[in-house]
């Protein structure tokens, strides 16, 4: 008989995903036998889709108060009904999240666009954006990079995030002010991932300025034209995968150098860890806070 899933999680990813510290993970494992990891044929711990979806569940309900060792003695049928309960008394943006991974896994289209759908009404779009959509990229962003995730499920919940993106950036296309600045927003040549790009995208035109949208795979003499036909204040790029540090750190002083006079932000997976000192007109964004006190200095 074939098995229901052949994907395989690391404590790591299971404390990445919920949370909860792989030292307690393993306590909980031990004391009230909450996840029974299996063994490759060499003898490495590994962990399955309904393990990951019952560690993410009894992480709500912890953290809202429930005993392990309570929970311990709940079917995984039982602590979903509590979960549903819970989410729909008292919504938070962990409990959004972690809903968010679950119907990834599940490939649950109508459960992804309910989490999002309630998560609008109540906080409003950048609010959920910020706390709720960002944090569940950037959580299950390192999944894509080790394989944990198949192709199917990043493509599931990057159509689907995509598509609320695009929606509300072309609600903002009137709010042009006065003052406002010039943003190029692309990809390098070998990166394919926008959906940072639209993160930010969104952000701009919210606060009033113009973005020329040119997405993937974007050759730098691309850009080089861009400028000599239209006047541009900002550079905006993400790296999400497949660019060694040493060559990616090159391809920015290389911009930094073309480009003298603009001001060029970056961010995304890859650009994790220190650079040491870049050119002026380069700056790493740290997370969207940050890019959100970034933009509160451009008038």
């Amino acid at each position: 008989m074939m098995e229901k899933s052949m994907l395989k999680y690391s404590i790591k990813d299971l404390e990445e995903l919920s949370g909860i510290k792989a030292h307690t993970l393993r306590m909980w494992e031990k004391r009230h036998g909450i996840i029974k990891p299996k063994r490759t044929k060499t003898n490495i711990r590994y962990y399955s889709d309904d393990d990951l979806k019952r560690i993410l569940n009894i992480a709500i309900l912890n953290r809202h108060g429930i005993k392990i060792s309570h929970l311990a003695r709940l079917s995984s049928e039982e602590i979903k009904e509590k979960v549903m309960h819970l989410t729909n008394e008292t919504p938070d943006a962990f409990t959004q999240i972690e809903n968010l991974i679950i119907a990834m896994l599940e490939l649950d289209d109508v459960k992804f666009k309910k989490i999002l759908g309630d998560s609008i009404m109540k906080m409003g779009f950048e609010s959920t954006l910020i706390h709720v959509m960002y944090p569940f990229f950037e959580k299950t962003g390192f999944l894509w990079q080790t394989g944990s995730i198949i192709p199917a499920q990043e493509h599931f919940v990057s159509n689907l995030l995509r598509q609320k993106l695009i929606v509300a950036i072309d609600g903002q296309e009137s709010s042009v002010k006065q003052s406002a600045k010039n943003f190029v927003l692309f990809l390098h040549e070998e990166e394919l991932h926008e959906l940072g790009l639209l993160f930010y995208s969104y952000l701009i035109k919210k606060r009033g300025h113009r973005v020329i949208y040119l997405g993937q795979i974007v050759p730098m003499d691309n850009l080089t034209h861009i400028v000599s036909i239209r006047k541009v204040d900002f550079f905006i790029t993400t790296f999400s995968r497949g660019i060694p540090k040493n060559k990616l750190q090159n391809y920015l002083v290389k911009m930094s150098h073309t480009f003298p006079r603009q001001k060029i932000f970056f961010s995304g997976y890859q650009t994790s860890g220190e650079f040491g000192k870049l050119p002026d007109n380069l700056k790493k964004i740290n997370s969207v806070e940050h890019f959100l006190s970034i933009l509160d200095t451009i008038d």
